[in-house]
């Protein structure tokens, strides 16, 4: 059985599992069956050819979409189940190359149901855009998919605590695998505690390769940041890194590119 078969069984009886009083089960001799069924040669050409590719990212869609369905009921958090307008799962093309990681929602994204889309995803999606990419090219998710509940009365937003941040990161897990970005991106301190359990400060974190399950890991300032500070050196040592990202994508890079400040 190929990878994303066996992927959406497992999607189902997840699915199973969670709806009903009994779990599912399968003898022995079923699960060796299905883990020595050889892959026929017509069905290994089709997955390596354009029509079966685009069923891959078809079949990573309808995995995200389970995940996305398990992620909407979810009360594990029960103080952010009952304050969030609407869970954050995440957005953009499931068979990504490129993965963005932020930290959590904020009003904006609570009230939109999509990460990245108040002051600071504007400005994420500038850089994007000079990095030649859209918005809809690659994948955006948070560590966390719930707003962090606020004191009522209160403004602003609050980090995600580190038992939140633990609660919640298995989902992440989840989008990451079937994804399969050949690049990440973490967006800021608390995305890096939240995805590695590192805490560090971004003087010492970025700039340099990370790796997470073999994926290489470019870490990042939040654009929230370059939002509080405008500075250009600042704004600069972000361009400095989407460059090495568009390296290692093995991307076309201008000299206006190599010259251009956020």
């Amino acid at each position: 059985m190929t990878q994303p078969a066996l992927d959406l069984v497992i999607a189902a009886l997840e699915r199973i599992r969670e709806k009903s009083d009994r779990a599912p089960r399968a003898s022995r001799t079923a699960l060796a069956q299905l883990q020595a069924a050889p892959v026929a040669a017509s069905l290994r050409e089709a997955c390596t050819s354009p029509a079966g590719r685009r069923l891959e990212a078809r079949n990573k869609a309808d995995l995200l979409a389970a995940v996305r369905e398990r992620v909407g009921a979810c009360t594990k958090c029960a103080h952010l189940a009952c304050s969030r307008t609407q869970t954050v799962f995440g957005v953009g093309n499931p068979d990504a190359d490129l993965m963005f990681i932020g930290e959590a929602p904020g009003a904006d994204e609570d009230q939109q149901g999509e990460p990245f889309v108040g002051r600071a995803g504007q400005l994420l999606t500038r850089i994007l855009k000079a990095m030649n990419f859209a918005r809809e090219d690659v994948y955006i998710a948070n560590i966390l998919k719930c707003r962090p509940d606020m004191p009522t009365g209160s403004f602003g937003n609050r980090p995600p605590t580190p038992t939140e941040m633990q609660t919640c990161r298995p989902y992440l897990v989840e989008q990451i695998d079937i994804i399969q970005p050949s690049v990440l991106v973490a967006l800021g301190a608390v995305a890096v505690e939240g995805l590695l359990g590192t805490r560090a400060t971004m003087r010492e974190l970025r700039g340099r390769w990370h790796t997470y399950n073999s994926i290489p890991l470019m870490i990042t300032y939040h654009p929230a940041y370059l939002l509080r500070n405008q500075a250009p050196s600042e704004k600069r040592k972000v361009w400095e890194d989407m460059l090495q990202v568009l390296e290692r994508l093995e991307r076309p890079i201008s000299e206006r590119q190599r010259n251009y400040f956020l």
